[in-house]
């Protein structure tokens, strides 16, 4: 009676022990475990991070995060740490948050507008994605890579169109500019090429005339006239006068730092620099800004017509009105002039 009641016991405290054990895998592998009252949250997990990199983010996520670890250790994620952006859905069970952890690395969509410069391009990608702004633009200018593609420390801002591109957030500065030079290559189909070759210009000199179309003029609908112009005036050796170049060229100057030109003067017409088209026939050295497609499609498309100046339009701002001969023209720029003094815009 007394070795029955010893093993009823021993039973009963096995039973116990397995419902204990059933209970902490129960809990740890299929209990819910978040703490958070979206519908979901994100992680990123960077490049080379240890697993104390990837609690300290799940800390304030999970319920119980002695749970997780046990799990975590148990399935081996502890070293087996994969980079990327995650998302853990409200309700995950800790199975399901390690499975999600490890393999469902979530794209998004990376997007820049149009950017000044390189430095600003950097600036605006590096917010998005783990490369930082110094490995970004070091990539951007790296010698070998504009040499063997092409490109030039004032050409190399053309190589990136402004738009939505599908990106992991671990994607590196080298894989960006790489992904970026695939999209560039594919945007020069052979019918853009064709068009280039046509107007007697590089790929390179499409991008740069398109960056001085897309400053004169937003308006893409008034777009192919204003390449028009420019496309005539180069077929005749005649200078651009592009003020966009002026511009530009300013702005590299001591003086101009951080200043806003509203109104070109005659000084800056005297600015030395390769980029002062009003001083030196045929397109600068390189882009002024990154162009818009609707304005490189408005170079490679440009209107056929007789005009060979434009000045803004005061009565329709951002628009502007063209004329065939230069007295037309000089009518035109006074009453834009005009406009400008009446606002106060000396500078």
């Amino acid at each position: 009676m007394y070795i029955k009641k010893i093993l009823w016991a021993i039973s009963l405290i096995g039973l116990l022990v397995a419902a204990y054990f059933a209970y902490f895998v129960y809990s740890a592998m299929f209990a819910p475990n978040t703490a958070f009252n979206n519908q979901e949250a994100y992680i990123y997990i960077p490049t080379n991070a240890q697993y104390s990199d990837v609690r300290e983010q799940l800390q304030p996520l999970l319920k119980d995060m002695s749970s997780f670890d046990a799990l975590a250790n148990q399935k081996k994620y502890t070293t087996n740490i994969k980079a990327g952006r995650y998302a853990i859905k409200k309700g995950m069970n800790n199975n399901d948050i390690i499975n999600s952890i490890r393999s469902n690395n979530l794209p998004f969509n990376l997007s820049f507008n149009n950017q000044q410069t390189l430095e600003d391009l950097a600036g605006r990608v590096s917010m998005q994605i783990e490369a930082d702004s110094v490995s970004l633009i070091t990539a951007m200018r790296d010698p070998e890579f504009l040499k063997a593609n092409n490109f030039s420390n004032a050409t190399a801002l053309g190589m990136y169109l402004p738009n939505s591109y599908e990106f992991f957030w671990n994607t590196s500065a080298e894989q960006f500019r790489d992904r970026m030079l695939t999209e560039y290559n594919r945007f020069w189909t052979e019918d853009r090429l064709a068009k280039a070759d046509a107007l007697n210009l590089s790929q390179n000199e499409v991008m740069t005339l398109a960056s001085i179309v897309y400053e004169e003029s937003k308006q893409a609908n008034e777009q192919p006239r204003v390449a028009g112009v420019y496309i005539n005036r180069l077929r005749i050796k005649m200078p651009l006068q592009a003020d966009p170049t002026l511009k530009f060229a300013a702005y590299q100057l001591p003086e101009y730092q951080n200043t806003v030109i509203k109104r070109v003067l005659n000084k800056h017409k005297e600015i030395e620099s390769p980029y002062n088209t009003y001083k030196y026939a045929g397109l600068p050295p390189g882009l002024v800004t990154m162009p818009d497609i609707s304005a490189i499609n408005a170079v490679l498309n440009h209107e056929n017509h007789n005009y060979l100046y434009f000045a803004a339009d005061a009565k329709r701002l951002g628009y502007h009105k063209f004329a065939k001969t230069l007295s037309q023209h000089n009518a035109n720029a006074r009453e834009y002039q005009r406009y400008l003094s009446q606002q106060g815009i000396y500078q």
